[in-house]
Formats: C-alpha cells, sequence, structure tokens
C-alpha cells in the first residue's frame, strides 16, 4: 500500500519541503511570522464585517472596499486610526490586552478568535525566548489512555496535526488505507492536514468536505499563534499551499476554529454513511497533544456501523500457527 507522502509531487518520503517548497517558506518568513499575520487577521477580520454586524447605520454611501473601515472599527475600540493601521501594518506588536479585547469587540470576535488575536501580539521579543518545545513521544501512560477506547475509534494527534497513535477501530475509520504502524515512524508520521486536502480517501470519507476542510484550517490557524516558534508547522502550511489551491484559498481567509466537539456526516467505504460525533481531549502534562474520539447517537444506524466497523477487524496480536511463544 502506497503511503500518503509517496502521492505528494515535491514533497520527500519524510515529509521535509523540496527546493519549491523551501522557495515558499521562506518567502513567508521575510518578515517575523506574528507581525504578518496580526494585521493579517485584523484586516481580514474588518473586510468581513457588515456595518450591520456591529450595529453602525449604514448610509448608503459607496465603500471603496468591502467591510468596516478603519475610522469605523477604531472609534468602536477607542483607539486611533492611526494606531490601528500600525497594527494591520505590522508596525506596533505590543498592544495591552485591554486594547485587544476592545478590538476584539469591535470587529466581533468570538472567544477562540478572541484568544487567537491575543495569542498573534504577544512580544515577538518574548516570543523568541522562549524554550524549545519538547519532542512529542507517546509515553506508557499515554498508550494505556489510548489502548483503554478499545473498540472506540480514537487517535492522537500532536501539535502539527501529525498521527502519534490511534486504536485499530480510529485507524479502520480514518486511514485504513494506510500502514497501521505508519504513527510509530517519525519520519512516515500520518498528518491529518495533509490526508484531508492531498489524500483522495479522505476526502471522499467526509460528506461535506468543505466543512471538513474549514475545520482543519482553523485549527491550524490555532496551532500557528499557539506555536510560532515551532517552524515545522510553518513548514506545513508552505507546503500545503503549494500543493493544494483549496488550502491556500482557505488559509488566506484567516479563520479560526476551536477544536471541542464537531458533527460529521462521514461515507466510509466498509460501512457506508453514519453521523458521527468527534471528541477532542486535551491530553494531561502534553503540549498540544489531543485524542480525537469518534462516536454516534446510542442505539442510531451510525453506532451500528460503527460497531459493525470495530467487529470486521482482525486482531492485531492474532498469528496463523497458534504458537504461543509468538502471540505479543
Amino acid at each position: 500500500m502506497t503511503s500518503w507522502s509517496a502521492t505528494l509531487d515535491g514533497v520527500t518520503g519524510s515529509g521535509r519541503l523540496d527546493r519549491r517548497g523551501r522557495a515558499i517558506l521562506e518567502h513567508m518568513n521575510d518578515k517575523p511570522h506574528h507581525e504578518l499575520s496580526l494585521g493579517e487577521f485584523l484586516s481580514m477580520r474588518r473586510g468581513q464585517l457588515k456595518p450591520a454586524d456591529v450595529d453602525i447605520v449604514d448610509h448608503g454611501d459607496r465603500r471603496r472596499v468591502p467591510g468596516l473601515r478603519r475610522e469605523e472599527v477604531a472609534q468602536l475600540a477607542g483607539v486611533s486610526v492611526a494606531y490601528l493601521i500600525r497594527l494591520e501594518q505590522g508596525l506596533s506588536l505590543n498592544a495591552s490586552p485591554q486594547v485587544l479585547d476592545a478590538l476584539a469587540a469591535a470587529l466581533a470576535l468570538d472567544e477562540t478568535e478572541r484568544r487567537h488575536l491575543h495569542d498573534l501580539s504577544r512580544d515577538g521579543r518574548q516570543r523568541t525566548n522562549r524554550r524549545r518545545l519538547p519532542p512529542e513521544r507517546v509515553t506508557p501512560a499515554i498508550r494505556q489512555l489510548l489502548d483503554a477506547f478499545g473498540d472506540t475509534p480514537a487517535i492522537l494527534v500532536g501539535r502539527r496535526s501529525d498521527v502519534l497513535g490511534w486504536t485499530p477501530a480510529g485507524h479502520a475509520l480514518f486511514a485504513g488505507h494506510l500502514p497501521f504502524d505508519g504513527p510509530s515512524q517519525p519520519d512516515r508520521r500520518p498528518n491529518t492536514a495533509r490526508l484531508v486536502f492531498l489524500d483522495a480517501h479522505t476526502r471522499d470519507l467526509y460528506v461535506d468536505w468543505q466543512c471538513k476542510a474549514r475545520d482543519v484550517v482553523g485549527k491550524l490557524r490555532l496551532a500557528v499563534g499557539e506555536y510560532p516558534q515551532d517552524r515545522e508547522i510553518a513548514a506545513l502550511v508552505g507546503e500545503l499551499s503549494m500543493h493544494s489551491p483549496d488550502f491556500a484559498k482557505l488559509w488566506a481567509q484567516h479563520s479560526v476554529r476551536d477544536w471541542g466537539l464537531v458533527e460529521y456526516r462521514m461515507r466510509h467505504p466498509v460501512v457506508g454513511e453514519m453521523d458521527v460525533l468527534q471528541h477532542s481531549l486535551p491530553v494531561p502534562r502534553q503540549t498540544g497533544m489531543r485524542m480525537i474520539v469518534t462516536t454516534a447517537a446510542s442505539g442510531s444506524p451510525s453506532e451500528a456501523a460503527l460497531k459493525l466497523l470495530s467487529h470486521t477487524l482482525e486482531p492485531t496480536w492474532q498469528v496463523h500457527d497458534e504458537d504461543p511463544a509468538r502471540i505479543r
């Protein structure tokens, strides 16, 4: 079976960028990322709003560009127009929490977007001085937690959306066409963002693929804000932008999504369509690591389909010669 990495033009087996991909990444890094993202996020959000969205009376005068004017946002937030321009241009990075909250209210940001705004506006010097993020590894305690889900589809993902582990049912539900031991090989780990945008099987797995794609991009946006020192996240964004026009279009919208709880209709090649809930549970004492657990309504046909999927699995411990010494 060919793994996801072998299907990507211009990407090596390890998932690292080739010369073209590195060029895109270097372009992204012409300015510090937090300078670009803060201004772009404010400007994009301003352009997405209509006066009626924030209770501004529109007198019908022609607007040169869509969205709110800087003057309108500045007035709502209680800041000067000149200061808002400096923020949008990345020339001012040290906005106080009070100013950020005022801008969040002026731009009608939800709680997830407000936290993202604060992440993007952290002082660049503080970000540079942060300690390096610890390597992601599956400890025995985390393995025990994963195994405890039994026949329930569950996958363990890291801060970059790499799959670090999965239950047999989780593997069968999300990526049965990939090797089961892929997550145990750091240079060959599946990545959920790559799968959604670059893998035909995963695209067919979601009835409303656009909804899933928006969620994936929104969560990756959160990761960029939370872990600005992680260059591998930036490399992933550059890679996906190069290989997927759909990703590039959604990334430019600067939308963010919380993890939490999401409902999808999935179309599995073995058990058919089902309505499922994907629960995202943070793993204790781990930076950015989450357990994604899939369930369905009790007594529903979708629950029956999930159970049927788990019953079609061959036990991973099964051997053909029944030699107890070889059973692990």
